[in-house]
């Protein structure tokens, strides 16, 4: 492409969206205001997966013994997870900025939350035969 000045331009996307594995933690890493506190949390959020062992308190391990709170959480964090992998993949507005915020709010909540409602939650009887 040639301007008017006869100098040759090329055209860059405006935006590149990470692959969508990344996605996810592109959208936290873009809702943090300061750069270094976004990596930190981009890490934390991966880094977290590692203490989940000791920060289930239930008594069972499978979710179709769990109680009702350990399977609304897990679905609140499936829907905050899909939609920071959305978001990830789409350009940044105010509303969506908002909504990523929130979705990461819920992501970490999902983890920093957990040895409470697995503590306190009535599970089912778990069969002689496991």
């Amino acid at each position: 492409d040639t301007s008017v000045t006869g100098v040759q331009t090329c055209a860059l996307p405006i935006y590149i969206a990470p692959v969508w594995y990344y996605a996810p933690y592109y959208t936290m890493l873009r809702a943090i205001p300061d750069p270094l506190g976004g990596l930190i949390i981009m890490g934390a959020a991966v880094a977290i997966f590692f203490v989940v062992p000791w920060l289930d308190q239930s008594k069972v391990a499978s979710i179709r013994y769990k109680g009702i709170y350990s399977k609304i959480a897990i679905a609140l964090f499936g829907i905050s997870f899909l939609t920071l992998g959305y978001l990830g993949t789409v350009s940044v507005t105010e509303t969506r900025k908002l909504i990523s915020i929130i979705c990461t709010v819920m992501y970490f909540a999902f983890f920093l939350l957990m040895p409470i409602y697995t503590k306190f939650e009535k599970t089912l009887e778990v069969p002689e035969r496991l």
